[in-house]
């Protein structure tokens, strides 16, 4: 089943449950609601809240641009957001602040609530905000759209190892990007991606030839070394990135190419992909360099069969002054929730952040302010998984699961967005892996008992 199939079944059992359930306590039934029209009430609030993903070509399974689109799914909205089940958004905001935060009010709510008890009404064309103007097939507009030069293909049936792809571009000049949104060719196979920058001099795929797909044992792929850096991704859910929001930017050197990394899934059928890259130039050079480290690691992770809970941590220290701006955990369909602690260079230990986990909904989350982050700072990343028989994504509750790049195997790191001085040669020296994320694997964990103290 695909990501897209899964999210369209979770929004319908969802839907049913709510709807089922929802009686004299749905918030919004205090409010008078006759009034409430699609056109001067409900429209506002899925320009601003909905209509990115639900729009034709995006990752919903429905457009919500017009009333005609919109009001078979009244009801259908209506227990979305009471469960708070959209817009998707799992950060506790007991632990943090972020720009990008897409929890809605309950006044909203209530509105959504009062429009679908009442009629559903569209109300006078004249109350209607003007369309939001989209790019067709983007978050944003691109400056610079990189594809990939050939078709790849893909097989109907059966695994289909991790792929990379050289794309031969030679930036002609050094340049700094603010926003880059990469988007897959064929949605239904390609499950997620990033993209690269390989840096003019580096070693690696230097005999790959451009366009074709590589596996990590090819002899053309080679070791992805220094100065590489991760300059976009694409998961479900996760949408353009911008990298602008403290005047900052990511750094493409003068004569970089860009190395496509491609997750695919096999859909039934024997087909093709070829996915782009679209990116937004600085109009001038910014204060601060933004990079994106993989943050702490747990590849040394192992999860028992049948536990329902099962701890792993992993641990990385600062080796300089830094300050964090976004995270993105990741893990596969095991994952249940994940954590961000901070421990001090004095061994105080503060939660920065925590969210649940869905594999269909892979967010990423800005925050609202730089947060400082002192050399000799341990951050610590703490994830559940679900390996039980009651997880119905789980591939094989009787197994031990270990790291690995497939869905039915796991992985437990968090994306994490710093600012760092432009000057800096190489930002993956501002950090190295400590404390659990260097232990051999053992039967289970590494756990919160395999932490050391300052």
């Amino acid at each position: 089943m695909s990501w897209r199939s899964l999210a369209l079944a979770g929004f319908m059992a969802g839907t049913l449950a709510m709807t089922a359930s929802m009686r004299a306590t749905t918030p919004g039934e205090e409010k008078d609601s006759t009034a409430v029209t699609f056109n001067k009430d409900v429209l506002p609030v899925l320009q601003k809240n909905c209509q990115s993903c639900h729009r034709p070509g995006e990752i919903a399974p429905m457009s919500f641009l017009t009333y005609k689109d919109a009001r078979p799914w009244a009801k259908a909205i209506k227990a979305a957001v009471v469960s708070r089940k959209m817009p998707p958004w799992f950060a506790d905001p007991k632990y943090g602040h972020f720009a990008n935060d897409r929890t809605l009010s309950d006044s909203t709510i209530s509105t959504l609530v009062a429009w679908a008890d009442n009629g559903a009404l569209e109300g006078d064309a004249k109350d209607a905000p003007p369309p939001v103007t989209f790019v067709d097939g983007w978050s944003f507009k691109p400056d610079m759209i990189i594809e990939m030069p050939k078709d790849i293909p893909l097989p109907a049936t059966g695994t289909i190892n991790y792929k990379s792809i050289l794309v031969k571009v030679n930036f002609p000049e050094d340049l700094w990007v603010v926003a880059a949104d990469l988007r897959p060719g064929n949605a239904a196979a390609v499950h997620h991606m990033r993209a690269i920058v390989r840096p003019p001099g580096s070693t690696w795929m230097k005999d790959a030839e451009p366009g074709v797909a590589y596996e990590g044992g090819d002899p053309e792929v080679g070791r992805q070394g220094e100065g590489t850096d991760l300059l976009g991704k694409f998961n479900p859910g996760l949408g353009g990135q911008d990298f602008s929001m403290f005047d900052s930017a990511k750094f493409v050197p003068k004569g970089s190419d860009i190395v496509f990394s491609m997750h695919y899934t096999a859909t039934g059928k024997a087909t093709t992909d070829r996915s782009k890259l679209g990116l937004v130039f600085a109009k001038k050079a910014p204060k601060l360099k933004y990079y994106v480290s993989d943050g702490p690691t747990a590849s040394n992770l192992a999860i028992p069969a049948g536990d329902s809970n099962a701890e792993v941590v992993s641990e990385m220290t600062a080796q300089a002054d830094t300050q964090l701006v976004y995270l993105q955990p990741h893990m596969h369909l095991r994952g249940k929730d994940y954590e961000v602690r901070l421990i001090s260079p004095s061994g105080e230990s503060k939660t920065i952040f925590k969210a649940k986990w869905d594999f269909n909904w892979q967010l990423g989350f800005d925050l609202e302010k730089p947060l400082p982050i002192a050399k000799g700072t341990r951050i610590v990343g703490i994830a559940h998984f679900d390996n039980s028989a009651n997880n119905k994504y789980n591939p094989d509750p009787a197994k031990l699961v270990v790291w690995g790049p497939q869905n039915w195997e796991e992985m437990q790191n968090c994306f994490m967005g710093f600012l760092v001085d432009p000057n800096l040669k190489n930002p993956r020296t501002l950090f190295r892996a400590t404390g659990p994320s260097l232990l051999p694997r053992g039967t289970s964990g590494p756990t919160l008992s395999t932490l050391v103290s300052n």
